[in-house]
């Protein structure tokens, strides 16, 4: 982990990983859209990484964002 971007792209998928099993039911549904935000924060790593900070960081938030829909509903 040697960017800014590594470690909290991970930590939030660490984040995504804890709230399914810990405040979600545990259905494919839910974890199908977990593994959205996955994605989202995949791909905001490599974008971050490429020096678009600002993208990446619209990333990072929609995905957190979509996260935290999925687990209220």
């Amino acid at each position: 982990m040697a960017t800014l971007f590594d470690v909290v792209t991970v930590t939030s998928f660490v984040g995504l990983v804890i709230a399914f099993f810990q405040f979600s039911d545990r259905e494919i549904r839910t974890l199908v859209y977990f593994m959205l935000s996955g994605i989202v924060f995949a791909v905001a790593n490599q974008v971050g990484n490429a020096g678009h900070y600002i993208l990446a960081g619209i990333l990072m938030l929609a995905g957190i964002g979509f996260a935290a829909l999925v687990l209220k509903r």
